[in-house]
């Protein structure tokens, strides 16, 4: 039987402290982050990802940042295939692969083996999107809720290009997008770390992170991207934070009332990034995040490394 590659998995949401508590892991370890995060893909968007510092990323090697530019989006297809052959590359150097992220969907995607989902249609597209136009956001994402209960439930009905998709896989496999069909199960002996905070400290630690934001420049970030040529109505520039500063850049809110929607949407992003790892879900050892989480943490990967 081929070896089983061991993969550690930090999960948890937003601003939960999954960067420093998997650089500690990883230099004790010797590990590489493999990253699971759809926004840190892109060159150019810094500030508003929360990108991991040169300095982070000098101290423990990152995989899978600053791959592509905004205009050049990645398929999941293609960031599996590039997670998959990473994830196989750490391991044949002898290091321990982490794979970091708060896109459930691309944590899924890798720890169970999903089949990439089909190629896109034109067609159907073009005729959810007059759909849209005719009846709006909402009811889209109604038509979403009958067809895919499950995806309805993880998609803001705002974010209308990941609707839309979902839609279009129901339309190409007869199947809700969530119900991915796996192929043989992954290669990995995988170990799934959540990290968890109380709500009201997460929240806190959500408007400390937006500030920061603010105070190194994101704005300054989104106009630089404009200026560089990228349309402002490109997938990529959809990601709160970025579309919200668009909006006041163009006029549409002032720029108070983008950022009070900065924070807004991201809450409500916390509350659905939950709905991919349960509480009680028994396959992951959940830690809370103090002073010594990187120790429980490192004793929890250690012993289940020495049983494996």
């Amino acid at each position: 039987m081929p070896e089983r590659i061991p993969l550690v998995a930090i999960i948890g949401p937003t601003a939960v402290g999954k960067t420093q508590t998997a650089i500690g892991v990883a230099e004790a370890l010797q590990g590489e982050i493999v990253s699971a995060d759809s926004r840190l893909l892109y060159r150019g968007m810094d500030i508003g990802t929360a990108k991991p510092s040169s300095e982070e990323r000098e101290r423990v090697p990152h995989h899978l940042i600053d791959v592509t530019t905004p205009d050049r989006p990645w398929t999941m297809a293609r960031y599996l295939a590039e997670a998959q052959r990473t994830i196989k590359a750490v391991h044949q150097r002898g290091s321990l692969p982490i794979l970091v992220g708060g896109t459930g969907q691309y944590v899924q995607a890798v720890l169970e083996g999903w089949d990439p989902p089909p190629a896109g249609s034109e067609n159907i597209r073009a005729r959810w999107r007059a759909y849209l136009e005719k009846e709006g956001s909402e009811a889209l994402h109604a038509r979403l809720g009958e067809l895919d209960p499950e995806s309805a439930a993880k998609i803001d009905h705002r974010n209308v290009r990941r609707v839309i998709r979902a839609l279009e896989i129901c339309e190409l496999t007869g199947e809700p997008a969530n119900s991915q069909k796996k192929k043989s199960p992954p290669p990995y002996s995988v170990l799934k770390i959540g990290l968890i905070r109380p709500r009201s400290e997460l929240y806190a630690r959500i408007d400390v992170r937006i500030d920061g934001m603010l105070e190194r420049g994101l704005v300054d970030e989104v106009k630089g991207l404009l200026e560089e040529g990228y349309s402002p109505e490109l997938p990529a520039l959809s990601a709160i934070g970025y579309r919200q500063v668009i909006d006041a850049l163009q006029g549409e809110c002032t720029m108070e009332q983008a950022i009070a929607s900065v924070r807004k949407l991201t809450r409500q992003f916390v509350r659905r990034q939950a709905n991919w790892w349960k509480p009680d879900d028994p396959s992951i050892r959940w830690h809370t995040v103090d002073e010594g989480v990187v120790d429980a943490v490192l004793n929890s990967v250690s012993a289940w490394l020495s049983s494996d």
